[in-house]
């Protein structure tokens, strides 16, 4: 082999035997660096997202993100977000543990009707939904009592105690009363049929204010599926996997009911946050769920992703 075989080939010379020019490739350096910018700055973001939300998901990232692209001028569909959040392990994976039973149904006490199967609550305080969930804690469990705006998905009410007597729902209950004004006879509690609230103490206030009394007819999480989803998204997005003691789940619910309200974006209610939709009663384009169209069809063997 000859001096002139071994001489090193340009640029131009190779990129001319695979078919491309110097210009292409030199722009397609560019494109490279440019998304390879792009990334980083989007991971750099999800990261600051995360401090507050350590597990909000990658639909409402993306969502979330949308103004920061705009901004400077990029765009990154869906699919190529998620695939940039598994690359650098930034998916999160549903938490699935044993939970302690919070409802019991078994009492003496007046159980009401449902008066929700058919109604869609076109503002706010017009359908309240309650419910109690579990905290996990280092030596047991502390159980939170909510009280949930259906129309915005605001928390309006939650208190944390140490046992499930009724006095948690019933300061729940009382912190929403004090915070909104509620409308003489227009505005539904909906609960499950537990015994904290179809006490006395607690009835007596919901009658006192002149609301309407609903509850479930069973043990099915579809009766009650607003409140069950806020509980989701707090024990899996937003709250620890278990908290020391007492007082740091307190600190760490009041944190988390904080930023779910006022910063998490919610799909039902076109990616606004609760209290946004809450305090304006803006027009949004509903993505409401007819659970009980849902339950019937599931009966007859209809797929779910038919209607969905």
């Amino acid at each position: 082999m000859n001096v002139e075989q071994r001489k090193p080939r340009s640029i131009t010379s190779l990129c001319s035997l695979l078919g491309y020019s110097r210009q292409g490739l030199y722009k397609a350096q560019q494109q490279h660096q440019q998304q390879c910018f792009e990334e980083e700055l989007l991971v750099q973001q999800v990261q600051k997202i995360r401090v507050d939300q350590p597990r909000i998901g990658g639909r409402r990232l993306h969502h979330m993100l949308q103004p920061f692209m705009q901004q400077h001028h990029f765009k990154m569909g869906r699919d190529s977000f998620f695939k940039l959040l598994l690359n650098n392990g930034l998916l999160v994976r549903r938490r699935k543990r044993k939970k302690p039973v919070t409802t019991d149904s078994f009492h003496r006490y007046k159980k009401y009707k449902n008066l929700i199967k058919e109604f869609v609550p076109v503002g706010s305080n017009q359908l309240w939904v309650s419910d109690i969930t579990y905290i996990h804690l280092k030596n047991g469990f502390a159980y939170l009592s909510l009280i949930t705006d259906a129309y915005s998905r605001k928390i309006t009410g939650f208190y944390l105690s140490k046992t499930l007597e009724a006095n948690g729902s019933i300061r729940a209950l009382k912190m929403a009363l004090q915070h909104n004004a509620v409308p003489s006879n227009k505005l539904i509690h909906h609960s499950d049929r537990g015994v904290q609230y179809c006490c006395n103490a607690y009835v007596t206030i919901l009658k006192n204010k002149q609301m309407k009394i609903s509850m479930t007819e069973n043990g099915d999480p579809l009766e009650n599926a607003i409140a069950e989803r806020v509980n989701g998204i707090l024990k899996d997005e937003l709250l620890e996997d278990e908290y020391n003691n007492f007082e740091a789940a307190q600190q760490g619910v009041a944190k988390a009911i904080s930023v779910y309200n006022h910063l998490r974006p919610h799909g039902s209610i076109s990616y606004k946050t609760p209290i946004e939709l809450h305090n304006h009663n803006e027009p949004v384009e509903r993505k409401w769920k007819n659970y009980y169209v849902k339950k019937e069809l599931l009966k007859v063997g209809v797929a779910e992703e038919t209607y969905r």
